[in-house]
């Protein structure tokens, strides 16, 4: 059996940034990661399109709490510790610049995951971490001593058996690992898909993939769950950020509706009443132009032109011979376009899950169990997740810091 001062199971994100914090703040301690595949850091490599979103640029804890389905009451404190300005200065100090794109999302100067994974990688290494792959954890136990007092961590591998004094597990969405945590006497929520596009087959939509619509407002009928933002029309439905928010802040109720449901798209963000409005005006001052050519409100051409046609407007109608009915109906599919959607695709190869330790049983000063002293949790096998942008690697940059300074006393 080999004896260390920290095991650090799962070899990703969280993973590395405990054991890097951890031996730059204690060099003495000896340090392990376990990592079940043959290379660790899979999903740093595939982040952002294999650019890594490393964080987002939002520097107020307040704000940032907000892009957090589940967790956002928790990792108020946290944050006020460590958050997007330190997120920056970590990485700054080992020679990665970041830097900041239009809609908010970090990324390294160099477009290249691979720059993370190598920083990461050459710390370790300077840090003396021992990193083990192809460690397949079987089992999980607390030792104890005669009189009952705990004494720290027996892990098995397939390959070898471990001892730890403290042990932090950063495994991610595994459910193989959330078994194993209820094993030992955590309570696991349920995991369910949580960031997702839409599957819709509309005949509006399904000649225009590619299309997008800057500024929309998403509704899922018969809910409370409302969004705004882009929406990008697939070859398989809907995505961007409008649909996405959707689907992280609604992953429970959608997921009981079993991904079947209506949503109604607002694509101007106006109420029928203005909008009628303002189609009777367009009426009278592009009277003589046709409708189905000139798009209107800022609406991508392709997209408008689809709407029209769905207001049962034929491609030569003038806006002065528009009836009433017409009018009508294409300010309805202008501000409450009902579609519906069957089905969900996972978003890239970003793959989120809502579910995991319940955070009732978590302190969150140092993310330290609070039923097993000595035993820490880092990144998404806790039950938090974040919309897509890069809040889920801050959500395990601050974890995993804070882990590692009481992990390291």
């Amino acid at each position: 059996m080999r004896h260390f001062d920290v095991i650090i199971i799962g070899g990703g994100a969280a993973g590395f940034f405990a054991a890097i914090n951890i031996a730059e703040q204690n060099p003495a301690l000896q340090i392990c990661i376990l990592e079940k595949n043959k290379e660790g850091l899979q999903k740093v490599k595939v982040s952002g399109g294999g650019r890594c979103n490393v964080t987002h640029a939002e520097f107020i804890p307040q704000e940032l709490v907000l892009n957090y389905p589940r967790g956002e009451k928790e990792l108020l404190g946290p944050f006020h510790q460590f958050m997007t300005g330190d997120t920056i200065e970590w990485f700054e100090k080992r020679g990665v610049e970041l830097k900041i794109e239009e809609d908010g999302r970090m990324f390294p100067v160099s477009d290249s995951s691979q720059t993370i994974i190598n920083c990461f990688l050459s710390e370790a290494e300077t840090y003396g971490i021992e990193v083990l792959y192809s460690q397949n954890v079987t089992s999980l136990d607390v030792e104890k001593s005669i009189d009952g007092e705990m004494e720290g961590f027996k892990v098995q591998t397939k390959e070898m058996d471990f001892a730890c004094d403290k042990l932090l597990i950063a495994t991610g969405s595994s459910v193989k690992f959330w078994k194993l945590l209820e094993r030992l006497g955590h309570t696991v929520v349920a995991p369910v898909p949580s960031l997702f596009t839409f599957n819709i087959k509309d005949k509006r939509i399904a000649d225009i993939p590619g299309v997008v619509a800057l500024d929309v407002e998403v509704t899922v009928l018969d809910s409370y769950l409302r969004s705004e933002g882009p929406l990008l029309i697939t070859h398989w439905g809907m995505s961007a950020p409008s649909i996405l928010k959707l689907s992280a802040f609604g992953a429970l109720e959608l997921a009981e509706k079993n991904y079947q449901f209506q949503i109604e798209v607002n694509f101007i963000k106006q109420s029928f009443e203005d909008c009628l409005a303002m189609l009777k005006d367009l009426k009278q001052s592009l009277a003589k132009k046709t409708v189905y050519k000139l798009a209107q409100y800022e609406l991508p051409k392709r997209l408008w032109q689809q709407l029209v046609l769905t207001a049962n407007i034929n491609p030569d109608t003038r806006w002065a011979d528009l009836n009433k009915e017409q009018l009508d109906a294409l300010a309805s599919q202008l501000t409450k376009a009902v579609f519906e959607v069957d089905g969900k695709s996972t978003f890239k190869d970003e793959f989120v899950t809502a579910g995991g330790v319940d955070l009732k049983e978590v302190n969150f000063k140092t993310f330290e169990s609070k039923l097993f002293p000595g035993l820490f949790f880092a990144g998404e096998v806790l039950n938090i997740d974040a919309v897509t942008g890069g809040f889920n690697f801050q959500n395990a940059w601050t974890g995993a810091y804070l882990a590692s300074k009481a992990m390291s006393s």
